[in-house]
């Protein structure tokens, strides 16, 4: 009788499994056709890494136009103060501005203690900082290699600890990672950069799964967003090279922040930039490993080595 009633329930759960799928399903294809209303991000504080200069900064002078109050943070202070200062010069606009190496761990709590007293309680978090040496895999040195991963990887869990137990305390919240369609893709000559951005992928899904699983009796109310993006102009591509230029040119900087932020603003948990680059891998993934050879070489996109 136990047994009986254990499987009408495993059944039902089943069956209630199978509607909400249908229902995700049928919400995802309206939401197609009609989108999520962006979100206002006004007195929202965004603290961003990487903003002296690209899509850091970038993002910095996007989020205060919106009306947000900005926190800038970068190794490079003389950058990282330029554009503090170009947005300042308009009185109705707000940032911050934190000589910080998101690498160092000590660096990092002691900046974000100074966030705190200063300015508040980061509630959107943009991880952006990041380097890419364009070498060989035998090419690369053990200090090249460390230090990828130093920044790209490790510099995430460090702003993490800092600024995520505020959110945590307060469940509200947004966090965004920009990964690479590297993350997704493998390519040559950028190895360990591929690596560090898978991490930067699989951080971001485990760590909104951690939060899912101890917030099961009320809603997460702190929003996670993966961004992955094709090589954006910025001069971190060097030496781009690709057969299709009008397909897979690089992207500007201003069409890869018009991305993130809508993405952000519409809670949105994945994205690459362009968008299609993310469902076209999902879907090249289920082909045999030989198409997928065929398909990489057909196109010929990448970096070439630094010499």
């Amino acid at each position: 009788m136990v047994q009986v009633q254990e499987a009408l329930l495993v059944l039902l759960d089943t069956l209630l499994l199978v509607l909400k799928i249908l229902y995700d399903i049928a919400l995802g294809i309206y939401r197609l056709c009609i989108p999520v209303e962006e979100k206002s991000v006004i007195g929202e504080i965004v603290l961003i890494t990487g903003t002296g200069h690209g899509i850091g900064k970038e993002l910095a002078l996007r989020y205060a136009s919106l009306g947000a109050i900005v926190v800038c943070l970068d190794v490079n202070e003389e950058g990282n103060n330029e554009t503090v200062n170009e947005i300042n010069q308009n009185d109705t606009l707000k940032a911050y501005g934190y000589k910080c190496d998101v690498s160092n761990r000590e660096e990092v709590l002691k900046i974000a203690k100074k966030v705190k007293e200063e300015v508040g309680d980061v509630t959107i978090l943009i991880n952006n900082a990041g380097i890419m040496p364009c070498f060989t895999f035998m090419s690369h040195t053990p200090e090249q290699i460390k230090r990828i991963f130093d920044i790209n990887v490790l510099a995430h869990f460090w702003i993490f600890q800092a600024f995520l137990p505020s959110m945590i305390e307060r469940n509200y919240g947004h966090i965004v990672a920009l990964s690479s369609i590297a993350g997704i893709i493998g390519q040559p000559n950028i190895v360990p950069y591929c690596a560090s951005k898978f991490a930067v992928r699989g951080l971001m899904e485990s760590l909104y799964e951690e939060l899912r699983s101890m917030n099961k009796e009320k809603p997460l109310n702190i929003n996670f967003t993966t961004v992955y993006p094709y090589m954006v102009n910025t001069g971190l591509c060097k030496n781009p090279c690709y057969r299709f230029k009008n397909v897979m040119s690089l992207v500007s900087t201003k069409q890869a922040v018009d991305i993130i932020v809508k993405a952000q603003r519409q809670n949105t948990k994945e994205i690459s930039i362009p968008t299609y680059w993310h469902h076209i891998n999902t879907i090249i993934r289920c082909m045999p490993s030989t198409c997928i050879d065929r398909i990489r070489d057909f196109m010929n996109a990448g970096l070439k080595a630094e010499c």
